[in-house]
């Protein structure tokens, strides 16, 4: 997901809670086999929007502080937030993943 912003802990409330534009954060890991099954979904989407939208991957190893505040039980888990809140969630891969989460964002605006 190189393409893809990260977000950590420290930054989330900043950068995803108090953007004024509706954001789609990425929970994954590297070991995560699903999680790279939907690397170029997300990529795709962050290009699409630009933006428009934040779109942003956060490291569930590396950052454990942020999915266990949200309950994130399994990856990947995809929460689209506006104005400070997780307004949708997608858990797990799905072969139409990237229509219904292109929907939902844009439906946020």
């Amino acid at each position: 997901m190189g393409g893809v912003p990260a977000v950590s802990d420290a930054e989330f409330e900043a950068v995803v809670l108090q953007a004024d534009i509706p954001v789609l954060v990425d929970f994954w890991a590297a070991w995560c086999a699903p999680c790279r099954m939907i690397a170029p979904i997300v990529e795709d989407l962050a290009g699409e929007f630009g933006e428009k939208a934040k779109v942003l991957k956060l490291d569930i190893d590396a950052n454990p502080e942020t999915p266990a505040r949200l309950g994130v039980m399994s990856i990947p888990t995809v929460i689209l937030f506006k104005d400070g809140h997780a307004v949708e969630r997608a858990v797990g891969y799905r072969p139409n993943m990237k229509v219904d989460l292109k929907a939902k964002l844009t439906s946020l605006f």
